[in-house]
């Protein structure tokens, strides 16, 4: 079974442009983790301020190995979410 994240993140508004700067560094830098099976960015046509990921990795701990490397640190907690009024996380994992 493999470790899904599904966040839904809002970002202030003026600072969604800055947002869609971050992301794809993050997505780049996420998606040649060894314990990453998938990681994808997308954001809301209706209201460009809302960001979803869709995130799997092989399995919990390389999930949280995620949530201790570099980039994450420094893109994710240390640029992105300080520009967030809201976030959204659901954790899953797939059934096969």
């Amino acid at each position: 079974m493999a470790f899904t994240l599904i966040v839904r993140l809002t970002i202030r508004e003026g600072e969604q442009d800055r947002a869609a700067e971050i992301i794809p560094k993050l997505v780049e830098a996420s998606r040649a983790e060894p314990g990453n099976n998938l990681y994808i960015a997308h954001r809301d046509p209706d209201d460009p301020r809302v960001f979803a990921f869709y995130e799997q990795y092989r399995d919990k701990a390389a999930f949280e190995a995620h949530g201790q490397s570099e980039h994450f640190k420094t893109l994710g907690a240390g640029e992105l979410f300080p520009l967030a009024e809201g976030r959204e996380r659901a954790f899953y994992e797939t059934l096969d």
